[in-house]
């Protein structure tokens, strides 16, 4: 077969739902200033799914900060990568700045979240070492760990007496092959909202001999006293070998880090080939991180405003009977039951008829039957988008349970945009 007509023939999972959903369910365009209200086909819509935490999209201060920043450096400087020709001193001072915020000798900067995790793994492995990760880290570690060439073993999410069997595992074959071992979990785990149980993991030094790697993308910035994490937040923050966080989240902005001991961070600076072969960041996101860590550091009511926003919209829709899982973090999931045709019912009703705009979640991300809605609280958001919000979904969900949106008809009319 030829490799473009396999490709043309089986669009993947996503992709095959892409006649009906590309524009509206998949690939909508949000439009106008980064806020709690922006536009969607027309129409404003209170927005539950940007990853702005602390509300610094919009912050004047940010916003001037990088407006500067481009005026004075443009988008090209530096030019090549930073080993070659594409270093700074904003770039280094940056390193020290986020080393200092979160409790680590050294930090190294990355261009990309994603890009980050899966070259941070592949630089800290060989084939002798081995890998031991929980079953619902985010797609970059997954990604990471397919690219490893040694043995990989998953443990059941948040399960320590599993994380031991596997442990036991890895320990057996780590002897045999002179290798070491690497386990990974998240700080915060994007969908269901609750931390990785760092304090249990790190419990598990006393008997195993493993290197901790945390992906705390949601956690740094509004998890912890000073907003350094969910290591922080648990109290183990020196216990986490590599700490890893992206900008993309409370930093609104692109770029990522990793952090830990100094000759480790020596290390993959000079062997994680997604930046020794990569131009280096440009300036205005070197210069706009900066400004960003300095508000998280010196407006702690950021995240004060955020949590304020996040306990109001938990509360509220545990006190009106809906499910939110085990969240620990703001993400906050709404877990509903029902299928695909509930799904499309449940998002076109919100976004056309209450105006309310969220990400949905289907199977196989969630078992069969089970429909999650994630909500992301910010600083931005206030207590009367709340309160809108709650009224509409508890609409919502008394039309799911009557089998409104099982109405074939209706539904095909919800699709075409009919109703």
């Amino acid at each position: 077969m030829d490799l473009f007509e396999k490709l043309k023939k089986n669009q993947g999972p996503l992709g095959q739902h892409s006649h009906f959903s590309e524009g509206y369910y998949m690939f909508p365009k949000l439009e106008g200033e980064i806020s709690p209200r922006m536009h969607f086909q027309g129409k404003e819509m209170l927005t539950w799914s940007l990853n702005n935490y602390l509300g610094l999209a919009n912050h004047p201060e940010i916003r001037k900060a990088d407006a500067d920043a481009a005026r004075d450096w443009g988008m090209a400087y530096p030019m090549g990568a930073r080993m070659m020709s594409g270093n700074t001193n904003q770039h280094e001072l940056l390193e020290q700045e986020l080393a200092d915020f979160v409790k680590k000798e050294s930090v190294l900067l990355l261009n990309y979240g994603y890009q980050g995790v899966l070259s941070v793994i592949d630089a800290l492995v060989d084939r002798k070492d081995v890998i031991v990760y929980d079953a619902e880290s985010h797609a970059c570690i997954i990604d990471g760990v397919r690219l490893h060439m040694g043995k990989r073993f998953v443990y059941a999410h948040n399960d320590m007496a599993n994380l031991e069997k596997q442990l036991e595992r890895a320990t057996k074959l780590a002897e045999q092959t002179g290798g070491g071992i690497l386990v990974i979990t998240e700080g915060v785990f994007g969908m269901s909202g609750n931390m990785g149980d760092l304090k249990s993991v790190v419990a598990l030094k006393k008997k195993f001999n493993f290197r901790l790697l945390v992906d705390d993308a949601h956690g740094f910035g509004t998890m912890g006293e000073t907003g350094a994490g969910c290591g922080e937040e648990q109290g183990v923050q020196d216990e986490i070998d590599i700490y890893f966080s992206t900008f993309a989240k409370s930093m609104a902005s692109i770029g990522a880090f990793v952090a830990g001991d100094k000759d480790i961070m020596y290390y993959l600076k000079y062997n994680i080939r997604s930046q020794i072969f990569a131009k280096s960041l440009p300036m205005p996101f070197v210069v706009g991180a900066r400004k960003r860590l300095e508000l998280i550091r010196t407006q702690p009511e950021l995240k004060d405003n955020l949590w304020k926003v996040v306990n109001a919209l938990q509360n509220g829709l545990k006190e009106r009977g809906f499910d939110i899982g085990t969240t620990q973090s703001p993400v906050t999931p709404v877990i509903l039951k029902g299928g695909l045709a509930d799904a499309v019912g449940v998002i076109k009703d919100l976004r056309d008829n209450f105006r309310i705009f969220c990400s949905a979640v289907i199977y196989p991300v969630v078992p069969k039957g089970i429909i999650l809605l994630r909500l992301i609280p910010t600083a931005a958001h206030t207590l009367e988008d709340v309160e809108e919000t709650i009224s509409a979904f508890e609409a919502v969900k008394g039309k799911l349970f009557n089998g409104v949106y099982q109405n074939e008809e209706k539904l095909k009319q919800m699709i075409e945009g009919e109703a």
